[in-house]
């Protein structure tokens, strides 16, 4: 048996903006509108955002 160990991709810089942008946006517009379509959408860009954080940290340094 192979031996893998994992390792997380990683990620540019603009996925954690991206990430930021739109939490703030459903945050702000979406959630007062629609409290379901608010909550998924913010759960989904913090999610997107611990992946980004999680490359970050573990990632491969990349030159």
């Amino acid at each position: 048996m192979v031996d893998k160990k994992w390792v997380a991709a990683p990620l540019k810089k603009t996925f954690m903006l991206s990430a930021m942008l739109g939490f703030i946006v459903s945050a702000y517009w979406v959630y007062p509108a629609s409290l379901n379509w608010g909550i998924a959408f913010m759960v989904v860009f913090a999610a997107m955002f611990v992946a980004s954080l999680v490359s970050a940290e573990k990632g491969p340094v990349v030159e």
